[in-house]
């Protein structure tokens, strides 16, 4: 099978300069072995989308010359490649889950899981809804099928969770850290699909990654404690055999290199951290770009390409 990789950024405001840096390891991975490079859009998260972002962040690709085979803004035969346009197929998948018993209804209100977190809280504990947890709860495994099939044919509220299976050790191969493990009892059981019909990034990232045939997800550091529920979806799915290979960057850290590269890190020491000038359609604030400070593109690309 021929090289396929992604670049899936959410449109919740401008483009940092990490995630240009993830973006143009994909293209160069790409036109290293003849393959093909996508723009998908992952906007399931409603709550903190930004108007604006999608084109910034197109825009900002664009001047940088880190060109799509597909994507969102050019179209191809996989598309729609923007999540939110592909809202029935996520449905369908999760259903799936639960059908095969990789996923149960979660019930539970708001506030009945903050008290579950204070009386965890109270034994010096932190309350995590997992396999030693959820026989507790309120949810699919824990109340009869009829009821389960009354309160959702009421509109009563619920998720959908993965169920790990319990005390079961799950190693992702990744290609910069070698081996890494993770037993289940470490894990949430995640929330695949919210009570708004949207699914989360783990679901919709798993479906769309497996139809758009992806074969190398190259991606931050901060997603590899979710590689393991994603090695899951797979197996879940009977996806494992073609399931991409994982490769985690480090990220672009503050200089004093303790945590993530930030605005303020830019701000204070003269620097800009995004790609392009961006006003925030809220606040009316201003933050500077490379674009228009006057750096050239290909002096910004160069400067990413030796930063990893």
């Amino acid at each position: 099978m021929s090289v396929r990789v992604r670049f899936a950024p959410s449109p919740t405001g401008p483009l940092h300069i990490g995630g240009v840096r993830t973006a143009l390891y994909n293209y160069l991975f790409a036109k290293q072995n003849n393959g093909q490079l996508v723009l998908r859009i992952e906007d399931t998260d409603q709550t903190r989308f930004v108007p604006g972002a999608e084109q910034y962040i197109i825009e900002a690709l664009t001047w940088l010359g880190i060109t799509f085979d597909e994507g969102v803004h050019i179209g191809g035969q996989y598309g729609p490649y923007r999540q939110s346009d592909r809202k029935p197929l996520y449905r369908q998948y999760a259903q799936q889950l639960i059908d095969t018993g990789w996923a149960y209804y979660a019930f539970d209100r708001p506030d009945a899981l903050e008290e579950k977190r204070k009386a965890f809280e109270q034994q010096k504990k932190t309350f995590q809804y997992d396999c030693n947890t959820r026989m507790q709860m309120d949810n699919s495994l824990t109340i009869a099928p009829e009821e389960v099939k009354r309160r959702i044919e009421s509109d009563e509220p619920y998720v959908i969770r993965f169920k790990f299976p319990d005390n079961t050790d799950i190693t992702v191969n990744d290609l910069i850290r070698g081996q890494v493990t993770m037993n289940s009892r470490q894990l949430d059981d995640k929330v695949l699909f919210k009570s708004d019909g949207m699914p989360t990034y783990h679901l919709a990232n798993i479906v769309d990654d497996h139809l758009m045939q992806i074969t190398h997800v190259i991606r931050g550091e901060e997603w590899l404690p979710s590689a393991p529920l994603h090695v899951m979806l797979y197996k879940a799915f009977g996806w494992y055999d073609t399931m991409p290979q994982f490769a985690h960057l480090p990220l672009l850290l503050k200089p004093e290199g303790n945590g993530k590269l930030s605005k303020r890190d830019g701000d204070r020491l003269g620097f800009p951290v995004f790609p392009l000038d961006w006003v925030d359609p809220k606040t009316g604030e201003k933050s500077s770009g490379y674009r228009e400070q006057g750096y050239l593109p290909q002096a910004v690309v160069n400067m990413l390409a030796l930063l990893g």
